[in-house]
């Protein structure tokens, strides 16, 4: 009689915890973590703070992963990801776009920054102030075609052109040291590169690219998957954006907690560059959407239409294969 008790309180048991499970998907019963890598598109800095905030706070650990977070290899983190050797990973509207063209099976599921926050920046006695300036002047790049393509466009705008421009590769030569020693201006994103500027005390001259075209206000950074894992393992994909989406939120409502967060996790940073830029930053992450993470088909058409014109792409681009919002969490 007591056996029959026994195994009857046992089924009983397992019933509940089943019941339990499925109204709570972010809890793991068994104890055990699934491992899950990711790998950054750089070294570590404010885009990527939303994930070190999820590691912390224990974002992931409750929705059952244990997630490393890796620095990208020669490879890049567009073949890592698409490879399947890291179920996630951080790029660009700009090279996922390159990469579906060119049937890489990579998709984008969340902009970590709504706007493009990224410009030419010049320091204030190089005395740029338009598109037209930079006839005459030494452009220092990273050899990409997409930055004649997008000189070429501003300046046409002022009747320069993009042939009276200097342009030389300066590779990973930071940008304060290039322009003392052999540049004019240069391609920067603001929320880093400037706001250092501003706590050297660097005056800077800034043509943002979102002042001259709408087109060229896409999505950088974007956190990706690759086609296999969203048609294999779905739920996984869903527990992972949970998590990130509340380290971003955390991120946007707690910005001086959030920062240092970012520092304890990666202490080889400028402490007080990060705490600045991300009391700069965390507005930007949502800025005017929805919610933090959307995309917009019209962004990917526009910006693949632009690059299309510009002959960046061989062949137009299928927008809404690029992306999907299909595992950003509900609005609670």
């Amino acid at each position: 009689m007591l056996r029959k008790f026994s195994l009857l309180a046992f089924i009983v048991l397992l019933f509940v915890t089943a019941c339990a499970n499925e109204g709570d998907q972010e809890t793991e019963t068994d104890g055990s973590l699934e491992k899950v890598k990711m790998v950054l598109d750089w070294t570590p800095n404010t885009n990527h703070t939303g994930f070190y905030v999820a590691q912390e706070k224990g974002y992931f650990e409750k929705e059952g992963l244990d997630v490393e977070i890796t620095l990208p290899g020669e490879s890049g983190a567009n073949q890592v990801v698409a490879s399947g050797k890291a179920a996630f990973g951080i790029s660009a509207q700009e090279q996922i776009t390159e990469a579906r063209i060119q049937d890489i099976p990579i998709v984008s599921i969340a902009a970590i920054i709504q706007h493009n926050t990224s410009g030419f920046a010049s320091p204030a006695d190089k005395d740029i102030t338009s598109p037209a300036d930079y006839a005459g002047k030494t452009y220092g790049g990273w050899g990409a075609p997409v930055e004649i393509a997008v000189l070429d466009s501003l300046m046409k705008q002022e009747n320069a052109s993009v042939e009276d421009v200097n342009i030389i590769n300066v590779g990973n030569t930071d940008f304060f040291t290039s322009v003392k020693r052999d540049i004019d201006f240069s391609w920067i994103y603001y929320g880093w590169t400037g706001v250092e500027a501003e706590l050297r005390g660097m005056e800077l001259n800034m043509q943002y690219l979102t002042d001259y075209s709408d087109k060229l206000d896409y999505y950088t950074p974007v956190i990706t998957t690759n086609e296999t894992l969203i048609e294999e393992d779905p739920k996984k994909i869903e527990k992972f954006m949970r998590a990130v989406s509340k380290g971003y939120q955390f991120a946007i409502d707690y910005p001086e907690e959030s920062a240092d967060i970012l520092i304890e996790a990666v202490p080889d940073l400028d402490a007080e560059l990060v705490k600045a830029s991300q009391n700069w930053l965390s507005p930007k992450y949502q800025a005017d959407a929805e919610k933090w993470g959307v995309q917009d088909v019209k962004v990917w058409q526009d910006y693949a239409s632009w690059m299309y014109k510009n002959d960046l792409l061989d062949k137009e681009l299928d927008a809404e294969s690029a992306f999907t919002n299909q595992f950003l969490p509900e609005i609670k």
